[in-house]
């Protein structure tokens, strides 16, 4: 059977170009199974300590055999410093990072023997990183799910990007759940892709069952980017699904922080027992309690397209399938000169 096979898949040790998104909900489990499966899973390390660096880390070593990374949000809220020590510590050979400059951090990665990949939005941003000595450039489009650095699409990006940083491989973000968006990304240039709201509905993932239906019901048409969950991260745009929270600030005039309907109102708790307040920045888990419907609903536009819920390693498999008939079919497009179709 044919096999797609990319120059991501060389640098990165991986048999399949597809990444799956760090976020929340991305437990070991969900790392492992995409990793198994012949891609690269990533955990988020946003909001943990050390400790429970480690702890995860050892939990996806104990799953897999196979590559894995792991992500930081650099962001004033977060200490990147100590975390970081952590998780090379704890062997993960691909760390990657968002939103900041990275560029504090790369020898400290290559240093430790582990690979450094940076999300950009665009041909500048991505342009920066590599001279900081960035090994694999995220070029992400602003149809993507969660938070969002820029505001040009995938398509005009990518090619920028990849034009950008040649050789350095580029990994397309924003809008892929399917093999038709990882055809395309390839055509575009793209080395590999970075999926998110596809792995949201895997049977691995942490998400609450709320978020799970949302996700299901929802057209392309329904997420909203805004910057209005804002507790905890201020001033970062984001991507999520429309919800009574969005709506009633709407119908209020979108007031700003501070005046919106319901501030300060507790939505729910977490597992753990935390309080939720409205306009949090957080992904409710499984296991969280009270008006998820409320709480930050995080997804792409590619929503529409993700219509059940599957193994993540099925995920893989079938998206990379899907692409490589994409492509075959594109390919007998081609008329070779003189040729009568």
């Amino acid at each position: 059977m044919p096999t797609l096979h990319t120059v991501l898949c060389d640098i990165l040790h991986i048999e399949i170009p597809i990444i799956q998104a760090p976020s929340r909900v991305a437990t070991p489990a969900l790392v492992a199974a995409v990793s198994n499966a012949g891609g690269l899973g990533m955990l988020g390390m946003a909001g943990r300590d050390p400790e429970a660096i480690r702890r995860v880390i050892a939990e996806a070593h104990r799953l897999t055999g196979r590559p894995f990374g792991a992500n930081f949000l650099l962001r004033p809220q977060e200490e990147t410093d100590t975390r970081l020590a952590a998780c090379l510590e704890a062997g993960v050979p691909v760390v990657s990072f968002f939103w900041e400059d990275p560029s504090p951090y790369i020898a400290r990665v290559h240093a430790a023997g582990s690979l450094a990949m940076y999300t950009a939005a665009s041909a500048d941003d991505a342009r920066r990183a590599v001279e900081a000595g960035v090994d694999i450039i995220v070029a992400q489009g602003w149809e993507a799910g969660g938070h969002v650095r820029g505001q040009v699409a995938i398509l005009p990006l990518v090619p920028r990007v990849v034009d950008a940083v040649a050789p350095i491989p580029v990994v397309a973000a924003g809008g892929i759940a399917d093999g038709r968006g990882m055809a395309a990304a390839l055509a575009l240039g793209a080395a590999g892709v970075w999926m998110g709201t596809r792995f949201l509905m895997s049977a691995e993932a942490a998400t609450h069952p709320v978020h799970r239906e949302r996700l299901l019901q929802a057209r392309e048409t329904d997420t909203v980017y805004t910057s209005l969950f804002d507790g905890g991260w201020p001033g970062a745009p984001h991507r999520a699904l429309r919800n009574s929270t969005i709506t009633q600030w709407e119908a209020g005039g979108c007031p700003p922080s501070g005046q919106r309907p319901g501030e300060g109102e507790v939505l729910g708790h977490s597992a753990e027992g935390s309080p939720i307040m409205r306009y949090r920045s957080l992904t409710p888990l499984a296991g969280t309690t009270g008006n998820i419907e409320a709480m930050s609903l995080y997804a792409g536009q590619s929503v529409g397209l993700v219509t059940q819920s599957q193994p993540a390693g099925d995920i893989v498999r079938a998206v990379a399938e899907e692409a490589i008939r994409v492509l075959q079919r594109c390919a007998s497009l081609v008329q070779t000169e003189g040729k009568v179709s």
